[in-house]
């Protein structure tokens, strides 16, 4: 994860969960894996009423669950309340599968966080840039949520955020 992505999570998504702070609340973080010094979400997701959950495809700090497939997580429909990703969707070929199934496995809210520009930095792959429209594009048409917000860092002009949340029938 860029650091840029934890200033947009404390910025925009933060302030969502405050307002949660007495709620029982599941997060799953996709693409959970700590690299170096690079930080990672679940030391803001402190709190005992909440369940923080860090998936990836490898093991190493931070991951509590090893998905084999990038495209099938091993979770029932709704099984949690927010899913939260951060400069993980550059390294997945179908984003299109992947963006549906963030949205098959919450039953409420998802936020991602992607480069929009910087060096190509394989991790084994490195496939997309994402900017604001596209970033509407795959939250609203792909993944049938109702997309909330997206828009580029202030911190750091090189991120894209998305916020959206399931639309209840």
């Amino acid at each position: 994860m860029h650091y840029s992505d934890l200033y947009l999570f404390k910025d925009f998504y933060l302030e969502f969960l405050k307002s949660r702070s007495n709620e029982k609340l599941r997060a799953l973080d996709v693409g959970s894996r700590a690299i170096g010094n690079m930080g990672v979400f679940g030391r803001y997701l402190k709190n005992p009423n909440w369940e923080y959950v860090g998936l990836d495809m490898t093991e190493g700090r931070n991951v509590d669950i090893i998905s084999e497939d990038p495209y099938n997580y091993p979770f029932e429909d709704n099984s949690f309340d927010v899913v939260i990703s951060g400069s993980t969707m550059e390294h997945v070929e179908d984003i299109y599968a992947w963006i549906k199934e963030l949205s098959r496995i919450t039953k409420e809210w998802v936020w991602i966080a992607v480069p929009n520009t910087c060096k190509e930095h394989k991790y084994p792959i490195d496939c997309w840039r994402v900017f604001p429209d596209g970033m509407k594009f795959l939250l609203g048409n792909v993944a049938g949520l109702e997309v909330m917000g997206s828009g580029i860092s202030r911190h750091e002009r090189r991120t894209t955020f998305g916020f959206a949340r399931k639309i209840k029938i």
